[in-house]
C-alpha cells in the first residue's frame, strides 16, 4: 500500500506498508547491512548502523547537483525502527535535482504473518520537491518489495 500524508500545508510524506513472511531479525539484517542494502536500494558509501553515522548514496546527477544523497543515522531501535536523514539536490535546480531535506523512517512490527514494514519518507516541500515526491513515491513502491526478497536470503 502506498499513500501520501499531508504533514503541513506545504510538506508531504510518502508512506509504503507491506507485510513480509519473515521474522523482524531477517528484515532488520537486510535493512541495516551495507552489502545487503546495495541489493535492494543502492550501494551506501560509509554506512554503519550507528546513530550519528554519516553515509551517502550516489544517483543520477542533475544541473548543479552531483547526484550525492547525504544521509545520517538518526535513530536505531534494533528490529523495530531505523531512521536517517536523506538530503540532496541543489537550490539552483528546478524539478529533478531540486534541494531536498527529508527523513526516511522504517518501522518494523511483528505480526501473525511475519513482519509489517512501514516506510515513511517525510519532508517533501511542495511545490519545490513535487518531482522528487512523485518519482520517489513510485520508486519506494518498487524498492520495498526488493527488501523482502533480500531478507528472504538472509537465513
Amino acid at each position: 500500500m502506498i499513500q501520501a500524508l499531508h504533514q503541513a500545508a506545504d510538506t508531504r510524506a510518502i508512506v509504503v506498508e507491506q507485510v513480509f513472511p519473515h521474522a523482524p531479525a531477517m528484515i532488520w539484517k537486510a535493512l541495516t547491512t551495507g552489502a545487503l542494502m546495495a541489493r535492494w536500494i543502492m550501494q551506501p558509501e560509509g554506512f554503519e548502523p550507528v546513530v550519528g553515522n554519516r553515509f551517502s548514496y550516489r544517483t543520477t546527477p542533475a544541473g548543479a547537483w552531483d547526484g550525492t544523497i547525504s544521509c545520517e543515522v538518526l535513530e536505531l531501535i534494533p528490529e523495530r525502527r531505523f531512521a536517517y536523514s536523506w538530503k540532496g539536490g541543489d537550490d539552483g535546480n528546478a524539478g529533478y535535482g531540486s534541494k531536498l531535506d527529508t527523513v526516511v523512517t522504517w518501522d518494523l512490527e511483528p505480526c501473525d504473518a511475519g513482519t509489517r514494514v512501514r516506510l515513511v519518507h517525510a519532508g517533501f516541500e511542495m511545490p519545490r520537491n513535487e518531482v522528487a515526491f512523485n518519482n520517489m513515491g513510485g520508486g519506494w513502491k518498487k524498492v520495498v518489495p526488493k527488501l523482502g526478497a533480500v531478507a528472504n536470503e538472509t537465513d
